[in-house]
């Protein structure tokens, strides 16, 4: 869980600290918009090969790079609304795996 104001800019940075290449076993963080359903977006996300297992089908709020072992990525967005905003690795098979959580954004 990732607490945050109404406002605030977030500045997340993921380290991939895995040893596998991104091919086999790639991550990133994936942020949506309060209310989406994040199973099905994995399950379009493994449909998109193409596009880093972003899918373009979908709405995404931000997200980082899909990382390969010992890389890194820095994204920084600002949140405006209130909610709960759920966010997973969209690598097949990572949601539900666990690779998921909530960034809960207040008044």
């Amino acid at each position: 869980t990732i607490t945050a104001k109404v406002g605030q800019t977030i500045e997340l940075t993921f380290h991939n600290i895995g040893k596998m290449p991104k091919a086999a076993m790639g991550h990133n963080v994936v942020f949506l918009s309060p209310g989406s359903d994040a199973n099905a977006y994995a399950a379009a996300a493994a449909q998109s090969k193409a596009n880093d297992y972003i899918p373009e089908s979908m709405e995404t709020f931000a997200h980082t790079e899909l990382l390969g072992p010992g890389e890194s990525d820095t994204i920084e967005f600002k949140v405006t609304e209130a909610g709960e905003y759920p966010f997973l690795c969209s690598f097949p098979a990572h949601l539900f795996a666990g690779m998921r959580g909530t960034l809960i954004v207040e008044e």
